[in-house]
């Protein structure tokens, strides 16, 4: 049975200043380097960017300090593994470097139809769902994840 559904993610961050301040050296440093690890990871679908490679240049919510980060997993378990491990995982320790801590969830987690390409205002849509209602099935955090639906036979 091929895979029906696949886990979408959003992650949004507020930077302690533009991204060419000099606070901000180290985060954009690694940048390029973390993105191709990403692509070449196992379970790797799709990320949201620009032409330059990234996605820092797309203003979500109206604060150009805010960078945006979405992107397509075959399962949570491939996204996990890519999140909580090796270079990411070190560049995920020093984020109070760069990034102030937001009021509402920085992250979250949904499952869509397996070749969907989300939306920005699909990951917008889910951090919303996150802060008003907390995890569900239709929004949720890594702390608290939901399984993929069940395929429908009809």
């Amino acid at each position: 049975m091929s895979e029906q559904f696949h886990l979408a993610q959003i992650n949004i961050a507020r930077a302690q200043a533009p991204l060419d301040h000099p606070v901000m050296k180290g985060f954009v440093d690694q940048l390029d380097a973390i993105n191709a690890l990403a692509d070449r990871s196992p379970g790797f679908v799709w990320r949201l960017q620009t032409e330059e490679g990234d996605a820092t240049a797309i203003n979500v919510f109206g604060d150009e300090l805010i960078i945006v980060n979405m992107s397509v997993w075959t399962s949570l378990a491939a996204l996990k593994g890519y999140v909580y491990s090796g270079e990411h995982l070190e560049v995920l320790k020093q984020k109070k470097s760069w990034f102030e801590k937001l009021s509402g969830p920085s992250l979250a987690l949904w499952w869509i139809p397996a070749g969907k390409q989300p939306t920005v205002d699909d990951g917008k849509a889910a951090l919303a769902q996150l802060d008003l209602k907390g995890p569900t099935a239709q929004s949720f955090t890594f702390a608290r994840p939901f399984a993929a639906p069940q395929p429908s036979f009809s």
